[in-house]
């Protein structure tokens, strides 16, 4: 059974075999919500990438954020300086969009912040003051860009794909660990010279935890990183297990020299032989 529904940019598409997912949905008592979302965040389309938008201004905030998701970038958003601050220590994002002027305090402060925690967000500074000073102590950070407002949505979009670019662009677009290969700009994965079959979030987890060798990573962090502020909407992280125990399987038998190990208590940790 198909299912096809239009919600903006996107298309639900609900494919209802017999694996263990849709076993667990049909035994969920939010089977008709939560379903759907799970599916929605499964095939959506696009390069994962998690985007944080510090910006105070509601109309702008929102199309920032439309604009970003038709490029196919997870987003989440901060209205305030306590909430922006709140996500960047508990948080890590690909790229953040930070306002100066907030309110509770100023941009350039979490950008301070950001570098004593040594975090390594790109941050791109979209803010009203156009002033040297601002430009100069904001890239002095560590701000990757500066654009002054008001700026076309294509040249924001543009500016973003940059600095991922400059970003991921050591080895040539590739991550690498042990024997497995992950290509950000054509979603393929090799172990060796074989190439896994892996789904959208299969991919996704597995891109995650190839930046992060043989570092803890608590489920928590990982669903959060992974689907977005939507995770605050489920009960349980029954759908990550499941999307674990896939890529482990699919890296095994491909002969991998990783693996995404479980730590009881805390989360999972990829191990290199």
């Amino acid at each position: 059974m198909e299912s096809k529904m239009g919600m903006g940019d996107y298309t639900f598409v609900a494919h209802y075999t017999n694996g263990p997912m849709h076993e667990w949905l049909k035994k969920s008592d939010k089977f008709s919500v939560f379903s759907e979302l799970y599916l929605f965040f499964v095939t959506r389309k696009g390069f994962f990438m998690k985007i944080l938008i510090v910006e105070d201004e509601p109309a702008l905030r929102e199309l920032i954020q439309r604009s970003l998701e038709k490029e196919r970038y997870i987003t989440e958003l901060a209205p305030d300086f306590d909430t922006a601050l709140e996500k960047m220590e508990l948080y890590d994002y690909d790229c953040i969009l930070l306002d100066i002027m907030l309110p509770g305090g100023s941009g350039l402060e979490l950008l301070a912040r950001l570098k004593e925690l040594n975090k390594k967000e790109n941050v791109i500074i979209i803010s009203a003051k156009d002033s040297l000073e601002d430009k100069v102590l904001g890239l002095e950070l560590g701000a990757d860009d500066y654009l002054p407002k008001p700026f076309h949505l294509a040249e924001l979009a543009a500016r973003v794909k940059s600095v991922l670019r400059r970003k991921h662009r050591d080895g040539g677009h590739v991550v690498q660990v042990g024997n497995v290969r992950l290509l950000p700009d054509t979603f393929q994965v090799w172990v060796g010279e074989k190439q896994l079959d892996l789904s959208r979030k299969e991919y996704d987890i597995l891109h995650y935890f190839l930046n992060r060798p043989n570092r803890m990573v608590n489920k928590n962090t990982l669903a959060e990183s992974v689907w977005g502020d939507h995770i605050d909407q489920v009960d349980n992280f029954d759908f990550i297990y499941a999307q674990i125990k896939n890529v482990r399987k699919k890296l095994k038998e491909a002969g991998a020299s990783v693996e995404i190990k479980a730590v009881y208590g805390f989360g999972y940790k990829l191990m290199v032989e």
